[in-house]
């Protein structure tokens, strides 16, 4: 017996689970038409800006290298490159879920902040924008990086469960 269902009827299901985290496939997307992602291209510039600038004080704050940090994370080192200098680029959900298990971060809000997923929270986007605006990349983590880093870092997890290993 085979089962076929609308993406209408998924959609529904989906909007009706609320804030939970849905997803199949490689690019589980939030329910968002593409319409509805398309309108959403300025905010998610702004979280790309975040994301990478995310990733490199969180790899500097580690002390590592870009080279380190691929080998750690298992994603390739120019692919990092690229995520750190090119607001642009979209990474791919495995690089994305790597550097979320690397960093201990939640991988739902990780893709939201790389592009990979439409936003459903806005606060999200706002402090992303705020985090990226008031850090800036210099060779060590000042004070004002790191507090800021850190509390960025909170904001990611919260609303999320702990996952386990």
């Amino acid at each position: 017996m085979r089962f076929e269902r609308s993406k209408e009827w998924w959609v529904k299901r989906a909007i009706a689970e609320g804030n939970a985290t849905i997803g199949a496939g490689l690019l589980a997307r939030d329910p968002a038409s593409e319409s509805e992602i398309d309108d959403q291209a300025a905010p998610r510039e702004e979280s790309r800006i975040a994301f990478g600038r995310f990733i490199n004080l969180m790899r500097r704050r580690h002390g590592m290298s870009i080279e380190k940090l691929a080998d750690a994370a298992k994603v390739d080192a120019s692919e990092l490159l690229v995520i750190e200098e090119d607001v642009h680029y979209v990474p791919g959900p495995r690089t994305v879920y790597q550097l979320a298990r690397m960093f201990d971060v939640p991988q739902a809000r990780l893709m939201q902040l790389a592009g990979l997923t439409a936003a459903n929270d806005a606060g999200l986007v706002e402090e992303a924008v705020r985090f990226a605006a008031r850090s800036e990349a210099v060779h060590k983590l000042s004070p004002e990086e790191s507090a800021a880093l850190s509390a960025f870092v909170a904001v990611l997890g919260q609303g999320e469960p702990k996952r386990s290993l």
